[in-house]
Parts: C-alpha cells; sequence; structure tokens
C-alpha cells in the first residue's frame, strides 16, 4: 500500500477511534453503570444525609398526607392545625436511621420497577403500557407513627393510602425501551470498537510514533469533551424540569449519578496527555543520544 494511502487510512481510523470514546463511555455508563441496581442503591444511598434531598422529600410526603387529610371529613376541619405538625414530623423523620433504610428500600424497588419495565417483552411492538409507579405508604405509615408518638392531635386517624407516583409515564415508555435495548448491545462494542480502531490505526500508520501521539491527544480530547457533554447535560436537564421539582435537589441526583462519568472523563484526559507526553520525551531523548554520538573519522 503507498505510503501516503496508508497515512490517510491511519488517520480516519484513529479519528473515528477517539469519536468513540466519549461515546462508549456514555454508552457503557448507562448499559452497566445505571442499569445495576446495586451499584445505583450505593450511588443513591449517600444522599439520604442531603439537606436538599431531605427537603424535597418531607416536602413530597407532607404534602402527599395533607392531600389524604383534605379527604377525610372528619379530620378535615383540623388541617390547617395539623399542617405545621405534619411538615416538622416529615423533616425529622429523614434525619433518622429508619428514613435512611426507607430511602435504601424506595431507591431499590423503583430501580427494579423501572428495569422489569424496560426489560419486559410485551410481545407486541409500540403498543401502549401502563406507567411505572411506587408506593409512598410505607413512608407515610411511618410518618404517622411518629406523628402519634408525639401525641399530634388526630394523628391516628390519618390515612396511609396506597398512593402510586408515577417515576416513568406510560407514553415515554416504549421509547425508552428501544434506546435500553441499542445502549446494553453499544455499551460493550463501542468501548472495543474504540480500541480495536485505534490498534489498527497505528498499525497501518507509516510513523507510528505520530500515530501514537495522536491517538494519545485524541483520546484526552474526547475525555474533554466527555467532560463537557456531563456539564451540558446537567444544565439542560435542569432546565427541562417541571417547576414543581425542586432543582437543587435534582442537581444533586444528577451530579451523584454522573460521577462516574466525571472520574472517566478526568482519567482519559489524563492518560491521553500523559502518553503523549512520554512519547514526544522517548522521541526527544533519542535524537539528544544520537546528537551526543561521536561521528566516525573518515579513513
Amino acid at each position: 500500500m503507498p505510503p501516503r494511502l496508508r497515512s490517510a487510512l491511519s488517520a480516519a481510523l484513529i479519528a473515528l477511534s477517539c469519536l468513540l470514546v466519549p461515546l462508549g463511555a456514555l454508552a457503557a455508563w448507562a448499559a452497566y453503570g445505571l442499569a445495576d441496581t446495586g451499584r445505583y442503591v450505593t450511588t443513591m444511598a449517600p444522599l439520604a444525609a442531603d439537606p436538599s434531598v431531605r427537603d424535597a422529600v418531607a416536602d413530597t410526603v407532607g404534602d402527599g398526607i395533607m392531600r389524604e387529610v383534605g379527604h377525610q371529613p372528619d379530620v378535615r376541619p383540623l388541617r390547617s392545625t395539623v399542617g405545621p405538625f405534619v411538615h416538622d414530623a416529615v423533616h425529622s423523620f429523614t434525619q433518622t436511621r429508619t428514613f435512611r433504610l426507607a430511602w435504601d428500600a424506595g431507591n431499590r424497588i423503583t430501580h427494579d420497577a423501572v428495569l422489569r419495565a424496560l426489560r419486559a417483552d410485551d410481545g407486541i411492538a409500540g403498543a401502549p403500557g401502563r406507567p411505572v409507579t411506587v408506593d409512598l405508604a410505607t413512608l407515610t405509615s411511618q410518618v404517622k407513627a411518629q406523628l402519634t408518638e408525639d401525641h399530634v392531635p388526630l394523628a391516628g386517624r390519618i390515612p396511609v393510602e396506597h398512593t402510586d407516583v408515577a417515576v416513568l409515564p406510560a407514553h415515554e415508555l416504549a421509547l425508552l425501551k428501544q434506546g435500553f435495548d441499542i445502549l446494553e448491545v453499544a455499551g460493550f462494542w463501542l468501548p472495543v470498537a474504540a480500541v480495536v480502531l485505534a490498534g489498527a490505526g497505528i498499525a497501518v500508520a507509516v510513523h507510528r510514533r505520530r500515530a501514537i501521539t495522536a491517538t494519545a491527544l485524541g483520546t484526552a480530547l474526547g475525555g474533554a469533551l466527555l467532560g463537557l457533554i456531563v456539564a451540558v447535560g446537567r444544565r439542560l436537564t435542569l432546565a427541562d424540569l417541571p417547576a414543581d421539582v425542586p432543582h437543587p435537589a435534582a442537581g444533586v441526583v444528577y451530579d451523584a449519578l454522573t460521577a462516574t462519568l466525571r472520574t472517566t472523563s478526568w482519567l482519559l484526559l489524563g492518560l491521553g496527555l500523559t502518553v503523549a507526553l512520554v512519547t514526544w520525551l522517548t522521541r526527544y531523548v533519542r535524537l539528544r543520544s544520537r546528537d551526543r554520538l561521536p561521528s566516525t573519522p573518515d579513513k
């Protein structure tokens, strides 16, 4: 193969490999990070101590209890009196070990429900499904017990209803299932393809040291692009949230879930720059050593 054609082919393979670096990292994170219930629960567990998350949970559960109270004729007249006690009790409950256990259990149940929905085979392509929901009755019953223990008037008559909260709307389920199926395949093959293309690009290169340097710099650029995608994704995600969703809590959750991606972006950036620097230094040292060799006198 002519050297010029080899160089062009090498450049194309290396460029494609570097383009797949951030895409492969995103796909692998979604397929093996978000889709693993154990990792998800472990990632979310520390957020039970975050003030913004506790406030969001307290407001959601407290408002839900007060809506149920409003449906009870015998308790409704005391709604304005009981309301402050309910919210105080919920806030107090979010600081207990019981809440942390309930938080972990709730996240596990929610994650399992979403995964079952995404991996379910409905048998009919495009058929509308049911929304994925979770039940807040467990949290409500624990708050009710706390109010009763604190002797709040009529706390024992607060209804504990099985209130299903939708976490995955039915109209989005079919599209998300298709995307999830693609991610499970891409999460494995995209990183493999990136490595294979990089190796092939270096193998066919005329100047392999330059090809290695280009691959390293492209990997560093891919890591920087991944970090930029995470940052832009955070801004767009928070901007698209409904007005009634607490943005501080949503931001904390987003940062927790994407922590692995941010770490990966820094690792790719650091690894790429390090390899490029080492390659340049070895070439520099080699050239200096060659210049210092004594020349052979002519006979």
